[in-house]
């Protein structure tokens, strides 16, 4: 898999693609809708991409950026291969992966200026930082909703005393911070031990969502269409048991039959308890089917993607 995220015209995003994958969506662009790709490093990192344009019956516009806006080329490219190429090499930090293309500098105009100092007396300041670091903690935000939230958190009635380049501002400079900590990690975390304990249980016919919707009523309520419709049953976590987890408290998981019955959920949570039990993370549980599933003791370290 290469460490990028994919970014379509659409909305869609697909994280960590192979590189089949990545020359399918470049091969694919041209349509109504459907003329763009934004390929991000994982972390995503500001002002780092590469992008891709076409419509059909055209050539292919490369654009390539490296932080700040002197960085920025494109080059014209007449077929789906030469992109395709270039941007997997790209994506593995190949030495030279750019040296193909016939790049000329992009003009961006003026560089914007950056924005005034935040106006927040210390205890704003600090309930913002302490929200952001929240968010960051749990690992699920990307970029731009950590921007939004920057800017949303203190809105009260019409004042709103962080602007959209301020919450920008904010959110870079604490996504740099928290990527240059967990640079520091070593190996395998707990939060990824979850994630291939959730993907096996996938595998085995039981939906299986991290960090899935706002809150235990709402999941309940969505679930049933999350996964492939011959599912036998479910296990999800909500924003709420994230915010539990990174905080120290363990990971609550929400499971069940899609039949409804004692039986079927009792078994769901034993396979899950398994599958958690197969990657090496601690189970607490009774075998009631009426009870949640904990993670405990749990160490939240998750990697952002963004």
């Amino acid at each position: 898999m290469l460490e990028i995220t994919v970014l379509t015209e659409d909305g869609r995003r697909r994280v960590r693609p192979t590189a089949q994958e990545l020359v399918g969506l470049v091969r694919r662009i041209g349509g109504e809708r459907d003329r763009f790709l934004v390929v991000q490093p994982v972390p995503d990192l500001p002002d780092v991409f590469v992008q891709v344009w076409h419509e059909a019956g055209g050539d292919y516009t490369l654009e390539h950026r490296a932080g700040a806006p002197d960085r920025h080329f494109a080059a014209t490219l007449g077929g789906p291969e030469p992109v395709a190429a270039a941007m997997a090499a790209w994506a593995r930090r190949e030495d030279g992966w750019d040296a193909g293309p016939d790049w000329s500098p992009l003009d961006l105009g003026p560089v914007p200026e950056p924005p005034p100092p935040l106006d927040l007396d210390e205890d704003d300041r600090r309930q913002l930082e302490q929200h952001l670091h929240g968010i960051l903690a749990g690992g699920y935000a990307t970029r731009a909703q950590l921007a939004e939230a920057a800017e949303d958190h203190l809105v009260s009635g019409g004042r709103r005393p962080v602007s959209p380049e301020q919450a920008r501002h904010l959110a870079d400079r604490m996504w740099l911070e928290r990527v240059g900590e967990q640079a520091a990690w070593e190996g395998e975390t707990d939060p990824e031990r979850l994630t291939r304990a959730f993907a096996a249980l996938e595998a085995a016919g039981i939906t299986a969502r991290e960090h899935f919707t706002c809150c235990r009523t709402c999941g309940g309520a969505e679930i049933g269409a999350a996964g492939a419709p011959d599912a036998r049953g479910f296990v999800y976590f909500h924003s709420q048991c994230t915010g539990s987890a990174a905080a120290g408290r363990g990971l609550t998981l929400l499971y069940g039959g899609f039949d409804g019955s004692e039986e079927t959920t009792a078994a769901v949570g034993r396979e899950v308890a398994a599958a958690l039990g197969a990657v090496g993370l601690p189970v607490v549980w009774d075998g009631d089917p009426g009870r949640a599933l904990t993670v405990t003791p749990l160490d939240w370290r998750r990697r952002l993607v963004g």
